[in-house]
């Protein structure tokens, strides 16, 4: 993928920065966040929380680092834009202190081999330009018996298979009969479709491909749950992506 490209992707989440952050802020008071919190814990490496070195890649406006500081972890979190992390920051709070912020790109971390205990990524995995590289470069920076946790959907799959199209059409009609926010709908909205046409990930059978490529590139195991959004999602996240599930993907370093 171009520099170009890159510089695309940089930009259009710059932009997106202060909406999006809104919209972590009101997440961080959903009661949903013990579910997410419940999400990543439950494949994390045994071992005690003041042990545990965690990264959060692409942590956008720090919804996942902040739970877990809440939780008692002391985690590391980088994303490759300077206006997330400035949102990120400011969304974090008392517990501003508590997180090690990095501008840094998910294909070239600056950590040394086998730094984490556990690397976790939320909605990034799809806008990725070469995720096949961010899956060896995590690998890399984990310890053995690490975990990558991904979240992630086929976001995008509707703009090149039509059974995709249909559902996410549908979605869009349920979401107007109940009369709650289309969450599809908003400022440079058709910028980032735009992009996605040009990225990997739009096209693959997810999460499958990715089980398939971090196995290639040395994982030892990796694990799928394709209902975790049954779990993690409201209401009306549920009506808004009923044809794109949120999944979980565990990846496990060998020891």
């Amino acid at each position: 993928m171009s520099e170009e490209m890159k510089d695309r992707i940089v930009h259009y989440w710059t932009a997106r920065a202060a909406g999006y952050s809104a919209l972590n802020r009101e997440e961080l008071g959903w009661e949903t966040c013990e579910k997410w919190l419940l999400a990543m814990e439950s494949v994390f490496p045994d071992r005690p929380k003041k042990e545990m070195r965690i990264l959060d890649v692409g942590t956008g406006p720090g919804f996942m680092a902040i739970l877990l500081t809440k939780a008692g972890y002391f985690p590391d979190a980088c994303d490759c834009t300077a206006e997330m992390l400035k949102e990120a920051r400011r969304n974090a709070g008392e517990y501003e202190d508590r997180i090690k912020l990095h501008l840094m790109n998910a294909d070239a971390l600056g950590f040394a081999d086998g730094t984490f205990d556990a690397i976790v990524s939320r909605n990034l995995t799809w806008n990725l330009p070469n995720p096949c590289i961010c899956y060896a470069e995590w690998l890399r920076v984990l310890k053995p018996g690490g975990r990558v946790v991904i979240f992630d959907a086929n976001w995008y799959r509707y703009l090149f298979d039509e059974e995709a199209r249909l559902g996410y059409d549908r979605d869009r009609d349920e979401v107007a009969k109940k009369a709650i926010t289309d969450f599809n709908i908003g400022p440079n909205f058709n910028v980032m479709e735009d992009i996605a046409r040009l990225l990997p990930m739009s096209k693959k059978h997810r999460p499958f491909w990715d089980r398939d490529k971090m196995l290639e590139v040395g994982y030892g195991r990796v694990d799928i749950c394709e209902d975790i959004w049954t779990d993690v999602w409201t209401a009306e996240e549920k009506t808004n992506y009923a044809s794109t599930p949120m999944f979980r993907i565990t990846g496990m370093k060998g020891i």
